[in-house]
């Protein structure tokens, strides 16, 4: 197939890829125990995912009695070794993903992930769902160094440069997504589905899907709609 206006699709990991709610609700939770904390309910966890496991915990610690830097301190260690041991029990993908990167593939695409998690589990992670063989790259929230996890244009920049180059969209269910791309200067979709912190109309997104079966539509209709504003705006001759 030719003429797909993206070279390059890079995703989010959690809450866009895979649900790993129920993995990140019981690492959480068991960090909490250890420090006398009441546990979370499972609706909750996933308002809390997207910035990374020190911001979930931080979260977490807010809602069940209050935050406290030594209970951090003490805590945060518990959660990266138990979820590091227990990351794929429950984690699966969404519906229609398979499919959907089946036809980007077909397309010619380049495909990549670019999360907030640290890069050893989310490079473990794809690889014990049965997914890593699909992707060009995998870029963790610590693979460019402190400040440089989204929504800093870091790890989008570096995800084109690894893929070699191209035109990039970026599909994501958070802020620090959305922002992310729009800092590198790409456009981005949202998914409804995913682990939402606010309405997704409020994300900002140049689109939004509702199930994977509508991001191939969805890419070219972005592409469409960019190649118009370009010809639109180009100079005349």
């Amino acid at each position: 197939m030719t003429d797909f206006p993206f070279d390059i699709v890079g995703f989010d990991l959690d809450g866009t890829l895979l649900d790993t709610s129920t993995d990140l609700l019981a690492a959480t939770n068991h960090a909490l125990a250890l420090v006398d904390r009441p546990t979370l309910a499972p609706d909750r966890i996933r308002t809390m995912i997207g910035g990374g496991a020190k911001n979930m915990l931080k979260q977490g610690l807010e809602e069940s009695g209050g935050y406290d830097d030594d209970v951090m301190r003490r805590a945060y260690p518990a959660l990266l070794e138990f979820y590091g041991e227990n990351l794929s029990h429950g984690t699966v993908p969404f519906a229609g993903l398979t499919e959907a990167l089946d036809d980007l593939e077909a397309r010619g695409v380049k495909l990549a992930i670019v999360t907030n998690k640290f890069e050893r589990f989310a490079t473990r992670l794809v690889r014990e769902v049965g997914i890593d063989h699909r992707f060009a790259c995998v870029i963790g929230g610590d693979t460019m160094g402190r400040g440089n996890a989204k929504p800093s244009p870091a790890p989008i920049h570096e995800m084109i440069a690894r893929c070699g180059g191209g035109r990039a969209a970026f599909v994501g269910d958070s802020i620090y997504d959305i922002m992310a791309a729009k800092h590198a200067g790409i456009p981005s979709i949202a998914v409804s589905f995913g682990f939402l912190m606010q309405p997704v109309a409020e994300l900002g997104a140049d689109a939004v899907i509702d199930g994977y079966d509508e991001l191939v539509p969805t890419l070219i209709r972005l592409g469409d709609s960019l190649s118009a504003t370009s010809s639109t705006n180009a100079s005349p001759a």
